[in-house]
């Protein structure tokens, strides 16, 4: 990442957390009924009437997480929003307000956390979420990203990982490997940047999957498309740790074993090139990587007629009983035991 070193930078002692975080958030406006009071007191007021309420919490730490040699931080404010919001989507239910909280160290001028902010409320805005509260603190070194997200669903309406059944079609939403790869190829420039700081990359034939690692989205639209097809899955989870981490989840928490296909997997060309460029087997990435944020449910297979067809749905597999185990079945009808090797964040 290239710094223009002649930018003007605003120290923050200047502002004070409070003065900090009225500046960061002045921006922000409310957009949900449920949103009684946001920024601005003690605590925010909601108010969801009849309706369930989901919370899911994620932290992003720069050098674990994140490496902001490669990764803008307006795209970094972005994706912290959208990692947050898949969780609420994988409730199947509708994500309608954040709070983020942010550890800073030094080297964080103003401009800098308004370049975060700027990926925050582009996502906000984007995904009808709002902002309602959040901390500052200082860190002893790097940056600290905190989320929160709240959503809200009818009871009937949500969806958990632990009502699978023996039969039930498992669905996965897009396409999956992408975010993996792009982190490869991002990962790859940055040491040859490090060797010749000079060389300037040509990204242009790995747009889509560098996206898919920089700029996720988050599957909202996948609610919307299942009640409109009359179809209520069964068990629900997003991909952000891998396919075979996923699948495991719930198996597991359903009691139920699975069959997954390797020729049902949903995979982009750029990908399957760039896995060839790489000389690394795509089903392997494919079912292992991770921060897809995809959608992976289960359906009755009544059902199936329903999503047959629909661009963006594909079933890959189905579940069978526990006693089966968890497998997936090779292009050449071999059938190789599924084990976890997804994202582990105590790693």
């Amino acid at each position: 990442m290239i710094e223009n070193k002649n930018q003007s930078k605003t120290d923050l002692e200047q502002l004070g957390e409070f003065g900090l975080i009225q500046h960061l958030t002045k921006d922000f406006s409310i957009t949900q009924p449920s949103t009684l009071k946001g920024i601005g007191d003690d605590a925010a007021v909601l108010d969801f009437a009849a309706d369930k309420v989901v919370v899911s919490t994620d932290l992003l730490i720069e050098g674990v997480h994140f490496d902001l040699a490669y990764a803008p931080l307006k795209h970094l404010g972005y994706k912290a929003i959208v990692v947050n919001l898949s969780d609420i989507c994988a409730m199947n239910a509708i994500p309608t307000q954040v709070t983020v909280s942010i550890a800073v160290s030094n080297r964080f001028p103003l401009e800098a956390l308004e370049e975060l902010y700027e990926g925050i409320a582009l996502a906000c805005n984007y995904y009808k979420v709002d902002l309602i509260g959040g901390d500052t603190t200082s860190s002893q070194k790097g940056l600290i990203i905190s989320v929160t997200a709240v959503g809200q669903a009818k009871a009937e309406e949500l969806v958990y990982r632990d009502q699978a059944q023996d039969n039930d079609l498992v669905v996965l939403t897009g396409d999956i490997g992408g975010a993996y790869m792009g982190l490869q190829v991002l990962e790859r420039e940055k040491q040859v940047y490090l060797v010749n700081p000079n060389n300037q990359p040509d990204l242009s034939t790995y747009d889509y999957i560098i996206e898919r690692q920089l700029k996720p989205e988050a599957r909202t639209d996948i609610k919307q498309l299942l009640a409109e097809l009359e179809v209520q899955p069964t068990s629900m989870i997003d991909v952000s740790d891998g396919l075979s981490s996923e699948i495991m989840h719930l198996c597991t928490q359903s009691k139920v074993g699975c069959n997954l296909f390797e020729d049902k997997l949903p995979l982009d060309p750029q990908f399957i090139n760039t896995c060839e460029e790489f000389n690394i087997d795509a089903t392997t990435i494919a079912i292992n990587g991770g921060e897809d944020y995809e959608l992976l449910f289960t359906i009755k297979m009544e059902d199936y007629d329903k999503i047959k067809g629909n661009p963006n749905l594909t079933v890959i597999g189905h579940m069978t009983p526990a006693s089966e185990g968890i497998h997936l079945i090779t292009r050449d009808n071999t059938k190789i035991p599924i084990k976890a090797k997804g994202w582990n964040a105590l790693q």
